[in-house]
């Protein structure tokens, strides 16, 4: 057992109330949190006035695709994506995806993130290398005209959601410019057999969107409601290019905006309406998108984007508090995986915990905790990183892997892959 004490405790659980509770954790549950009292510990972290809290979940990336790290950059969208990184995933195999998502999940770790929500390919080798690591991997689906099936996509559903308890699967397929009507029908069947909701990207950019609406004469969001795809909940990555309709849609079927700001601004694929979103009571979460687009797979960026770029887009500089993209980027994001036992800090969730070093410069003096993480909190802060009751990083350390070995194996990947 472990006991977290002489610190202080955001459990997420009571708002933003921060307390000076204990906190134990056993196996990879937390057992208890309050008072000190006496136990029986294996280990006893004094945080030393130092923030435990719930870790991040980014809620969408694609992790392997660490390959195409500043590959190419500074490209408009189109000759970014056919030029350069279609020709480059054409020649990748399992053993590339194995190792390549493996600098990923050590880049989440140290960014305080505990679990992501991956859609990409080869599914065993990635699930593989998540087990090695420890890090939680929700798979979403990424069927499309070109990959994957629907029979391959059922296959993994009921595969992965029984392979180990850091795995689990969802239902999704790539997008609706990549994805035929039939093919999307059958997904929409596939939710209906097993009650489950499906993820996507969509309203990435304007003239996605566009073309969407020539084609049916309605929006993604529009199209995939009148499919049937959201009949049991799911979620859009990106959700940029949304109206009053879509958000309509997205309210009564609960489903999730999943908010990737450093890629659609280093992409100029726009800016999401989260402000609006959060008024009108849609669910919100928030990811990385993956290291070819982004560069940088840090939850700490992602937040501080998504308030100051809502106050730019509505030249409000009280537009969108900063304590709302905080719950996103830990409640929101872990409840829009399914990952419901990991979201808050109370007894009987699984231990995901990050610690942030409050001893650094970017957070003296200390004024409001929580909104100097979203505005000044940078991946330094993270002290600790938990998953399932196990550290895996730690004082800039990471624990039980030879972080050196996986870079360098990725670097062979990349450079065969050029």
């Amino acid at each position: 057992m472990i006991r977290f004490f002489n610190g202080r405790v955001l459990t997420l659980k009571n708002s933003m109330e921060i307390t000076d509770d204990d906190v134990w954790v056993d196996g990879g549950k937390i057992v208890y949190i309050g008072k000190e009292k006496a136990g029986n510990f294996e280990r006893e972290i004094d945080l030393n006035g130092n923030l435990l809290m719930p870790s991040f979940k980014n809620a969408h990336t694609h992790s392997a695709m660490t390959f195409g790290r500043s590959l190419s950059d500074d490209l408009p969208l189109h000759e970014w994506l056919y030029d350069k990184i279609f020709p480059i995933e054409d020649k990748l195999n399992g053993d590339d995806i194995y190792k390549l998502s493996k600098v990923a999940f050590l880049e989440y770790l140290s960014s305080g993130i505990s679990a992501c929500f991956d859609m990409y390919y080869f599914p065993d080798e990635m699930a593989k290398a998540s087990v090695e690591t420890g890090i939680r991997t929700v798979f979403c689906g990424a069927v499309s005209n070109f990959k994957e099936s629907v029979d391959k996509l059922e296959d993994y559903y009921k595969r992965f959601n029984q392979y180990d308890e850091l795995i689990s699967y969802k239902l999704g397929f790539h997008a609706e410019y990549t994805t035929s009507k039939s093919i999307m029908k059958d997904i929409a069947k596939l939710a209906e057999k097993y009650q489950a909701p499906v993820f996507m990207h969509a309203s990435e950019t304007m003239d996605e969107t566009a073309q969407c609406i020539n084609r049916y004469n309605k929006t993604p969001t529009q199209i995939f409601e009148k499919l049937g795809l959201f009949n049991y909940g799911g979620g859009m990555f990106h959700s940029v290019w949304v109206d009053d309709k879509d958000l309509e849609i997205y309210k009564k079927r609960n489903l999730w905006a999943i908010i990737n700001a450093s890629s659609n601004a280093k992409l100029a694929s726009g800016v999401a309406p989260v402000e609006k979103m959060l008024e009108n009571g849609v669910n919100i979460a928030v990811g990385t998108d993956g290291a070819s687009s982004n560069n940088a797979l840090d939850m700490f960026r992602e937040m501080y984007l998504i308030c100051v770029l809502q106050k730019i887009k509505n030249q409000n500089a009280a537009s969108t508090d900063a304590n709302d993209i905080l719950k996103a980027a830990t409640i929101g994001s872990a409840r829009c995986m399914g990952l419901e036992n990991c979201d808050v800090i109370d007894i009987g969730k699984n231990a995901d915990l990050t610690v942030i070093d409050l001893h650094r410069p970017n957070m003296q003096p200390i004024n409001n905790i929580t909104k100097n993480i979203v505005y000044s909190g940078s991946k330094e802060n993270i002290k600790m990183t938990m998953v399932n009751g196990k550290i895996l990083y730690e004082n800039g350390e990471f624990i039980g892997v030879d972080a050196e070995k996986i870079y360098h194996e990725a670097q062979e990947v990349a450079d065969r892959l050029k």
